[in-house]
């Protein structure tokens, strides 16, 4: 009997460690709570399917929808903000085209103002030189005509001189101004 009793203990001591399971296999697995297993799965999977349809997936939804309705309205403002830099962009480069039209037409006004007052300036100044020009030649030929009298005063009775120290002889007053004239005019 110590025989058989040996043999139930080592039986014994095999199905206290298996946990009190008499099947030999890995509990899941086992045939006779396999149908209990897939109903429990199927329960666990309703529930969770549930709960993350009603509360997880909508306010995950609602988030995405948020931030997409964000990033369109962001996308939008910054078309707007585009749109208006670009049309301030073009203001802006109207304005300095016409800006520089009116300087180039202010300055070629001035430009005109400047050559008109110095051609008449000019003008002027020709005229008040062409004025002086003449003045200067009727005092030259006034003074020309002052130095010829003088200069035909001088010549006769430096001649009258001359003949008197060669010859001795005093000579006519008319005769030597008939020779200083016909030298003169020749």
């Amino acid at each position: 009997m110590a025989e058989s009793h040996g043999g139930a203990k080592g039986t014994g001591a095999h199905t206290e460690a298996d946990g009190g399971h008499h099947g030999g296999g890995f509990p899941p697995f086992e045939s006779s709570t396999f149908a209990s297993q897939l109903v429990s799965l199927a329960i666990a999977f309703v529930a969770l399917y549930l709960i993350v349809s009603r509360f997880a997936l909508p306010r995950v939804g609602g988030a995405i929808e948020a931030r997409q309705n964000k990033i369109e309205g962001d996308l939008a403002e910054a078309q707007k903000l585009k749109d208006q830099s670009e049309a301030a962009l073009k203001a802006y480069e109207g304005e300095l085209a016409s800006a520089r039209a009116r300087a180039q037409a202010i300055g070629n006004e001035s430009r005109e103002k400047a050559n008109a007052r110095a051609e008449a300036e000019r003008k002027a100044l020709e005229e008040q030189l062409s004025a002086k020009l003449a003045e200067a030649e009727k005092t030259i030929a006034s003074t020309r005509a002052t130095a010829m009298s003088n200069v035909r005063g001088i010549a006769a009775d430096a001649a009258g001189t001359i003949v008197q120290q060669l010859t001795g002889v005093v000579p006519d007053a008319a005769s030597v101004n008939a020779a200083v004239d016909a030298t003169l005019k020749g």
